[in-house]
């Protein structure tokens, strides 16, 4: 039985989800039948078959349903988001998406699921990430995507975002991880001043840290709680790299979100969705989020990200 008055928000980057059709305006050769990952259909609808049925489970244990929101980061086109809320364990549930293309090199977006049952909504737009190299040469990135709609009949305003990764290193590319920062402060400033008490919640996969330099400004600057910061520990976190977990996937929240009353929601529970299904269940990587490709070697899991959530209570009359 379902709890109508909590509603789960969730982000999962989904590891590389494209299609298997070549794009000629990206980067996607590595995702097709010829490649050499071998990107075949059977793969394909592997993948949004697993992926649909991950995002099914979201704090269902604890409210009996999916969750209302889910940010998702890694998707190619619209195309594929619509596959995936047809998909098996997602089709009965009435799901629609807002995405925008962006100008990504990879070809890879952000964008945000949600429950029409639940959720409707007023406004969408993007804010471009503009980075420039040490040459002068732009560099292309994810958009910060922000969502403005009514859940249960109350106003939020919702920012995904996939901040620049740390592929080239990550003290080289600490700079344009703190320029997405900086983007997204103004966005998050920019909806607190139209409406002092604003609702907002801003969650995505940032390549950095709860104490790294991008993410501490972000706190610093608006006000912003970290709502996934102290699940983070030596032993869980969203992804795991070199044996180490970190905690790229995060979830902040004004605070108006934490007392009852400044609001009408409150956040009553953050976690990982570390699930033992979505690990790898034995060898040396045992425990790990298990994937779908490790370099060019289909391993058939689900992403190299577990999902992260948090669950929030309407708990005033609409």
């Amino acid at each position: 039985m379902s709890n109508n008055n909590i509603h789960t928000i969730a982000f999962y980057n989904v590891e590389n989800l494209f299609d298997v059709f070549l794009d000629e305006r990206t980067n996607d050769n590595d995702f097709l039948p010829v490649s050499a990952k071998n990107w075949t259909k059977k793969r394909y609808d592997t993948k949004i078959y697993k992926v649909g049925s991950v995002i099914s489970k979201i704090g269902f244990e604890s409210v009996g349903k999916p969750p209302a929101l889910i940010g998702l980061a890694e998707v190619e086109n619209d195309s594929v988001l619509q596959d995936l809320i047809n998909s098996e364990h997602l089709k009965n549930f009435n799901y629609d998406f807002v995405h925008f293309d962006s100008p990504d090199e990879r070809g890879v977006d952000v964008a945000l699921l949600y429950n029409k049952d639940v959720f409707s909504v007023e406004d969408s737009r993007v804010y471009p990430i503009y980075i420039e190299e040490e040459s002068g040469k732009r560099d292309y990135t994810r958009d910060i995507l922000l969502v403005t709609g009514y859940l249960g009949g109350k106003k939020l305003h919702i920012l995904v975002n996939h901040w620049p990764s740390r592929h080239e290193g990550r003290d080289e590319t600490d700079f344009k991880r703190v320029i997405a920062a900086t983007q997204l402060i103004e966005v998050v400033n920019f909806l607190k001043n139209g409406d002092y008490d604003a609702q907002i919640i801003v969650l995505g996969d940032f390549n950095d840290n709860p104490n790294s330099n991008s993410v501490l400004s972000l706190k610093r600057e608006t006000g912003l709680i970290n709502a996934l910061e102290k699940v983070w520990s030596y032993s869980r976190g969203s992804v795991n790299h070199n044996f180490a977990w970190i905690m790229f996937d995060q979830i902040f929240l004004t605070p108006n979100f934490l007392k009852e009353g400044e609001g009408p929601f409150k956040v009553i529970k953050s976690d990982i969705f570390d699930e033992k299904f979505l690990t790898q269940y034995d060898g040396k990587y045992k425990g790990q989020p298990y994937r779908t490709y490790v370099g060019k070697k289909y391993k058939g899991g689900f992403s190299d990200h577990f999902p992260v959530y948090a669950q929030i209570e309407n708990y005033k009359e609409i």
